[in-house]
């Protein structure tokens, strides 16, 4: 039973470029595995003719693929159900982003199908180019020019239990080329001059390596938060920088980046603690969201955490981080401010950092902070225990004090002097340790300062009102200190509360409002082990680590960790709040998703019958009126009169004709039922039949490009559209021009009007259905032809784009692929309908 719910485990091969000999290793390991008694399939293999990889393949048993019909052509593809019923301990499935035959098989992707086999506890090993990752697809494009059709979510990959890097240097890789070990000879050149340039290939090397460390990075951290390891490992350089919102921080932060930027791959960290305590007061909110601009231009992330004690905050977070340098500003205060309150963040951090670096950055602000104490005002356990030993010990001081200057000060200035330390002992324990030493302080100045001195005076009346109002006033004066101390601490929280939740506001307007991203910021702003949203709370709380608060309808946050203070869960609800609405937002935004292709659908059918209101109905009445014409027996109609009306009806009908047949093959088209026949032909063989019906075309340059890999009926019908359509927009006197160059394996057909042109916004609406974009006379047809032209050609595997025509006017670029050419950027050939893939 436990092998029937095991899930499988994948092992992903991932390849810095094509070529690096990724499928070779995946076969090499299927062979050792089998020949250490593992039971192991291949359930596909893409060896792309190359001799030596097909040889891995003796002595493996390798799964039938399934024969796949698809727009008159016949495709393999992996056959799942037979790998399934065979259910191996190991099934070795190659080309990990494949997009499958749509309607051959079971899953639209081949990632899809190695979930299935992995859900039903088959070990499954496969292969990928760090090219066809979703989050690098752009990357790519812009550094080899190539686009990638076929793609895989990176989630799904860092999902791998064992993510192996096939790489190779750029130099060895081309030598490879060169030596015929990857493409056939034919293609050498060409893939060398283009794809497998040493700077591309440097570039896809660096990106792959750094995708691997991020998921080495993430790995680690899983193994040290199972492991409870609180030390610091240096296997990268992460340098955290805390930030006060003063002036200072611009400096910090170019002093920290500079520091990361030494160590190639290192990381900047920003963080700044919200405090509950005084010092939380006075910070510039304004300056910190600057900063955090800076931060994230230099490459950085930008954090926030709560905590009562600067340093204890710091420190705990880099640890959690596993940071290896940490970067702060020396203080602000000024050296009587140091002497009063004794060592400051700075000094703390260093005594706990332990094996992290820290640095204490100098900067113009140093020394120049204001002179008075800046005392923690929390009553920690420290302060509770001091206060009642200072109210007694305290006032006894200042007794020996006074008793040595006894005839220089008189009893007025020995009793403010008194106040005075009742004053500073409210300061440090509060109300009660105040009561104490009023108390002691009223005893001791009646003993030694009220006449008779050497003995309490108990009898007299106006000692004992005077000692009466000195111990009123004390204690009076110790509550309100006391209580403004309170209001203090909670103003200062109130502000870290505010401060924290502007934090998450700007997190959630900078596009960090992704549910995922809004419980990682939760996690780290309480300093939690984990925050995750169910949709029903726990049957119990374990332990005290354990906080749950609703987040909406139907959803709990949970935090796990530690125990958090009530003021804490207070903010914590906001958080919930901020999940709640993003959590509705999406389900929004997925509602919205539903509707959009129903809204589509409508707007193209309002389209369709205004057009087909006016477009289709001016040839028919044409048609119609010649017919009716000709039956008519009221009117003899002369032999040329008669021709002419019949040569109405027949262009009348040949109009609604192609009209109709444009609907009908744009439709096919959205439906994805296209009859394709893709096979090798020139440019000469289809111009002419497509520049038939247009006078005076200007042809250049098209009797040397080699053949490409078309439907030539269908790339008849693209090249008439976009000629036709610059025809319509020529000015009289000048001609429409076609010409064709080969480059990087591909073709591009340019079709050039030089008419009044059109503005660069809007230019993507030229491909919608019904739309005349520029086009004055609405009798020019139903605005089908360039969105049947671009769907064609994207049919076969081509790219339509306009361009601006030089010296004014419109291009359209029609970019196919050659018929002998293979691309190098995808690790198996494209289902393309007429040929295998």
């Amino acid at each position: 039973m436990n092998d029937v719910l095991r899930r499988g485990r994948l092992k992903v091969y991932l390849g810095a470029a094509p070529g690096v000999g990724k499928t070779y290793r995946m076969l090499d390991e299927a062979r050792r595995r089998a020949a250490r008694g593992a039971d192991v399939v291949v359930g596909f293999a893409e060896c792309h003719g190359r001799p030596r990889t097909e040889a891995m393949l003796d002595g493996l048993e390798v799964v039938a693929r399934a024969q796949c019909a698809y727009r008159g052509g016949e495709f393999e593809e992996m056959d799942l159900a037979a790998v399934l019923e065979r259910r191996p301990e190991v099934a070795v499935v190659d080309e990990f982003a494949h997009s499958n035959v749509p309607g051959g098989v079971r899953n639209a992707k081949r990632w899809q199908d190695i979930d299935v086999l992995l859900a039903a506890g088959i070990d499954v090993v496969t292969a990928v180019n760090v090219q066809h990752l979703a989050s690098l697809k752009d990357v790519v494009e812009k550094i080899t020019g190539v686009p990638q059709h076929e793609t895989v979510p990176d989630d799904v990959v860092r999902r791998a239990q064992q993510i192996e890097l096939i790489d190779m240097p750029p130099e060895g890789l081309r030598r490879r080329m060169a030596h015929g070990n990857i493409y056939t000879p034919e293609k050498i050149d060409a893939a060398l001059a283009n794809y497998f340039r040493p700077g591309n290939l440097t570039a896809l090397r660096q990106l792959a390596l750094l995708w691997v460390a991020d998921r080495v990075d993430e790995a680690l951290h899983t193994y040290r938060a199972e492991h409870a390891i609180g030390g610091v490992w240096e296997t990268r350089e992460r340098v955290v920088v805390a930030l006060t919102g003063g002036p200072e921080g611009d400096t910090l932060i170019r002093r920290a980046a500079r520091i990361a930027d030494r160590s190639a791959g290192g990381d900047l960290l920003a963080v700044h603690v919200a405090r509950s305590d005084g010092l939380a007061a006075g910070v510039s909110h304004a300056s910190l969201a600057r900063q955090r601009r800076l931060v994230e231009d230099l490459g950085g992330s930008y954090h926030s955490v709560v905590g009562d004690g600067v340093a204890t905050a710091l420190v705990e977070f880099a640890r959690t981080e596993n940071a290896t340098q940490l970067v702060l500003g020396t203080s602000r205060r000024g050296r009587l401010e140091r002497f009063l309150t004794g060592p400051g963040t700075g000094e703390t951090v260093t005594e706990l950092s332990g094996d992290i670096d820290v640095h204490r950055v100098t900067h113009e602000r140093a020394g120049r902070g204001t002179l008075l104490p800046s005392r923690r005002r929390t009553l920690s356990t420290g302060r509770l225990i001091a206060g009642p030993v200072t109210g007694l010990v305290l006032p006894l001081l200042l007794t020996v004090c006074l008793a040595q200057v006894r005839d220089t000060v008189n009893l007025t200035s020995e009793a403010l002097l008194f106040l005075l330390a009742v004053v500073g002992v409210a300061c440090i324990g509060g109300v009660t340790s105040a009561v104490i030493a009023s108390v002691t302080a009223s005893l001791l100045l009646n003993y030694w300062f009220i006449p008779p001195i050497g003995q309490f005076t108990l009898d007299d009346p106006n000692a004992l009102l005077a000692l009466g109002v000195f111990t009123v006033v004390a204690a009076t004066v110790a509550a309100v200190v006391d209580r403004s101390l309170r209001l203090s601490r909670r103003s200062a929280r109130a502000t870290a509360e505010a401060e924290t939740m502007s934090s998450l506001a700007g997190s959630i307007v900078r596009g960090g409002q992704t549910i995922p991203a809004l419980l990682e910021r939760t996690k780290e702003t309480f300093g939690t082990d984990s925050a995750e949203l169910v949709d029903q709370p726990p049957d119990h709380e374990v332990g005290s680590g354990v906080t749950t608060v609703p987040a909406g309808p139907g959803a709990f946050l949970v935090l796990r960790g530690r125990t958090l203070s009530s003021s804490e869960r207070r903010v914590l609800a906001a958080f919930a709040a901020h999940v709640g609405s993003a959590v509705e937002r999406a389900q929004l935004a997925e509602a919205a998703a539903e509707i959009e292709p129903v809204k589509a659908a409508d707007r193209l059918r309002t389209a369709l019958l205004r057009a087909v209101g006016h477009d289709l109905r001016t040839p028919l009445a044409a048609g119609w009126a010649a017919v009716t014409s000709l039956r008519g027996r009221d009117v003899e109609f002369s032999d040329e009169d008669r021709d002419e009306l019949l040569a109405t009806a027949d262009e009348s009908m040949a109009k609604l004709n192609r009209l109709l047949e444009n609907l009908l093959d744009l439709s096919r088209l959205e439906a994805g039922v296209l009859p394709l026949n893709l096979r090798a032909a020139s440019l000469e063989e289809v111009l002419p039949m497509a520049l038939a019906d247009v006078p005076d075309v200007d042809l250049r340059d098209v009797e040397s490009i080699p053949p490409v890999l078309v439907d030539p009926p269908l790339l008849e019908r693209v090249i008439a559209n976009l000629a036709g359509n610059a025809a319509r927009h020529t000015p009289a006197g000048r001609r429409v021009m076609v010409t064709a160059s080969a480059l990087g394996g591909r073709v591009e057909l340019r079709v050039v009007d030089p008419g009044p042109g059109l503005p660069t916004t809007g230019r993507e609406r030229l491909f919608e259905p019904f739309q005349r974009l520029g086009d004055t006379d609405n009798s020019t047809g139903l605005g089908l032809g360039l969105a049947l032209a671009r769907g064609l050609t994207e049919a076969m595997n081509g790219t339509l784009t306009p361009e601006d025509t030089p010296g004014g006017g419109l291009t359209m670029v029609v970019s196919l692929p050659l018929a002998e050419w293979v691309d190098p950027s995808a690790s198996t050939a494209v289902a393309t309908p007429g040929r295998t893939p």
